[in-house]
């Protein structure tokens, strides 16, 4: 495999195209290729190379952790975790942080070339896995020359791939942090997402697909499955005590524009999203995530996926007002722990910010997060 140059700087990373002969391997059985995998890095790989740490994104994040985004000229999506004198300190840590097969800031996905056409893959791209993602995340792992990972850390989707990271490569983890996710996807959030679909292919822009080559974007739909599933990552409290039924102006408007603030911040969260994320890659990540059963291809035992994992430190949190991925699913990924002889940690955190409090100031988090990280440092000899 071809190796990858190893950053000597603060931050680093770019594209990695894997040659012809390595290609992506999906559950699907399809074979792709090339695969290019879009990364960032913080911080510098040590002499042994113990100390990387790898940040799996949720379904609408993207490499950028804790640097400025390309697109939006906005911080990274986790800029309050990854930082110096943060949970995760680049002075201590190798962060990489790599975009999903399926994503649209550089690595594979629907919108990328298809070298046997010339054009978009758009709707012939393969159906991929949240297996798929962490398959080429390990692709990547390797070719950095890194035989073991600190840790692997993620919220959400994130939190998926840990877990799969986890029952896939448990000989290749010391630690893992998995937040507010949960081992398979429910009817309720399936459902969520079928409407986004849905908004996405009723937009006349769509195409069937093929927008790209003619020019257009779905952009009406993409905002309005935007709209759908950020209110699923926040609580109703958080709503209340931040909009209310506040409106947007003096007096109503006895129409359809957007009175209460409530409105208006969806339709801001619709628009600003249709800037940076592509219609076709959010139909496939959402499929990956329906498809996701860890407990599936180990007989519907959630603990068999975890049993080549005993010697992986985890720990799970939870938020208190999360009804995305609830504290009782986390709850289920610790018992399967339990059962399958690993060490596992769990807090919930009492917030009412919603399933969104791991992107938020959230202390209690970050406390979390720091004592486990620092503990298992300690017990790995990183200084």
């Amino acid at each position: 495999m071809t190796a990858v140059a190893i950053p000597t700087g603060e931050t680093g990373g770019g594209t990695h195209r894997f040659p012809a002969d390595k290609p992506l391997r999906l559950d699907s059985g399809a074979l792709l290729t090339p695969l290019e995998i879009g990364y960032k890095t913080y911080g510098v790989l040590n002499a042994d190379k113990s100390n990387a740490v790898l940040v799996c994104h949720a379904l609408t994040g993207d490499q950028h952790a804790a640097s400025v985004h390309p697109v939006t000229g906005k911080p990274g999506w986790w800029d309050r975790v990854i930082g110096r004198g943060l949970p995760l300190d680049p002075e201590r840590y190798f962060i990489i942080s790599t975009n999903v097969v399926g994503g649209c800031m550089g690595s594979t996905g629907p919108g990328s070339i298809d070298p046997t056409t010339g054009k978009p893959y758009a709707l012939t791209f393969p159906m991929i896995t949240i297996a798929d993602m962490v398959r080429a995340q390990a692709m990547l792992v390797e070719a950095l020359g890194i035989e073991t990972l600190f840790a692997v850390v993620g919220g959400s989707m994130g939190g998926m791939q840990v877990l799969q990271w986890a029952a896939d490569y448990p000989d290749r983890l010391y630690s893992a942090i998995c937040i507010a996710a949960a081992a398979r996807h429910s009817a309720q959030n399936i459902a969520f997402h079928e409407v986004g679909r849905q908004a996405i292919m009723a937009d006349p822009d769509w195409r069937g697909g093929s927008y790209q080559v003619e020019g257009v974007r779905p952009e009406k739909g993409l905002a309005v499955a935007r709209m759908a599933a950020h209110i699923t990552y926040l609580s109703e409290t958080a709503l209340q005590r931040k909009f209310g039924r506040e409106l947007q102006r003096d007096g109503l408007s006895w129409g359809f524009d957007a009175d209460f603030q409530v409105e208006s911040y969806l339709r801001h969260q619709g628009a600003s999203f249709v800037d940076r994320f592509d219609a076709n890659s959010y139909l496939y990540i959402t499929r990956a995530l329906d498809y996701f059963d860890l407990a599936g291809n180990h007989g519907g035992v959630l603990a068999e996926a975890f049993r080549r994992a005993r010697a992986v430190r985890f720990c799970v949190l939870s938020f208190s007002s999360d009804w995305l991925y609830s504290t009782a699913e986390s709850r289920d990924i610790v018992r399967a722990l339990n059962a399958a002889g690993c060490r596992a940690s769990f807090a919930e955190i009492e917030t009412d910010k919603g399933h969104d409090a791991f992107f938020l100031d959230e202390p209690a988090l970050d406390s979390a997060l720091r004592g486990f990280l620092d503990s298992n440092a300690e017990k790995r000899g990183l200084a």
